[in-house]
């Protein structure tokens, strides 16, 4: 005795909202993908070869070991040159993501301007250049050219990686997190080689700033232009005396 046996087919379906979550998930994606190449140390804008003024301060003795270069770093992040270019990053990408040429030139001109030394001018406007001339080649977008039309002087690092996110539709706090980080890690490198610290010591002091980075971040999406300013005195006259150090392996 035979028993029939019936198969009823199977149809694998995909509700609206799940399909939505993927796309939300490969955006997301290739988000992270870009921000990683763009802040990436092999991202040629030289950034390697910039201290913000830290090989002053090792060489003055201000910084000495891994807990002097924390207390550094955290002072430069929430009242120094980290919230400042975090803020102008915030305010940059708003004027691109609406296109609005004219704010964008204002901000622009006010980050050049704001620059306390010489060196620190060099160190944004360089690495700016360099990041808008590689964009402009590999990653080029509507927002790039909104900023060439209405831009006619140098543009500042954190200017140009605030358009180019906003251009590429990457969200601002993920384009502001990540940019804090690769500038932390970037002064801690330094550091490493001037002190000298190891390797494991750099990724201590990278994880014990990491709330002051969140910090810095949301100090940075809540301020205004108004709010723009530094009070790390110290590491500014550090940035101005570097330009006349006798032996120095960094250019700022």
């Amino acid at each position: 005795m035979t028993t029939a046996t019936t198969v009823i087919p199977m149809l694998m379906t995909i509700s609206d909202g799940n399909r939505n979550d993927v796309a939300a998930e490969i955006e997301d994606s290739a988000a992270l993908f870009r921000l990683m190449t763009w802040l990436s140390p092999s991202f040629p804008v030289g950034a390697f070869s910039y201290s913000s003024g830290i090989e002053w301060a090792v060489e003055a003795g201000d910084i000495t070991d891994r807990v002097a270069l924390q207390d550094w770093l955290a002072a430069m992040l929430l009242d120094g040159a980290g919230f400042c270019d975090g803020l102008l990053l915030c305010h940059a990408w708003r004027a691109a993501e609406a296109g609005d040429g004219a704010k964008l030139a204002e901000i622009a001109e006010l980050s050049v301007a704001f620059m306390p030394s010489r060196e620190r001018h060099l160190e944004a406007t360089a690495q700016g250049r360099a990041f808008v001339e590689i964009a402009r080649s590999a990653w080029h977008c509507a927002a790039l050219d909104l900023l060439s039309a209405h831009v006619v002087g140098p543009v500042t690092y954190p200017v140009a990686v605030g358009v180019l996110a906003a251009g590429h539709g990457i969200s601002l706090p993920q384009t502001l997190h990540a940019f804090l980080h690769a500038t932390t890690s970037n002064w801690i490198s330094a550091g490493v080689r001037l002190i000298p610290l190891g390797q494991t010591d750099s990724q201590h002091a990278l994880a014990a700033l990491e709330g002051v980075i969140a910090q810095t971040a949301e100090k940075s999406l809540q301020g205004s232009l108004d709010d723009l300013g530094s009070a790390t005195f110290r590491a500014d006259l550090a940035s101005m005396r570097h330009e006349t150090q006798y032996t120095r392996l960094f250019r700022s």
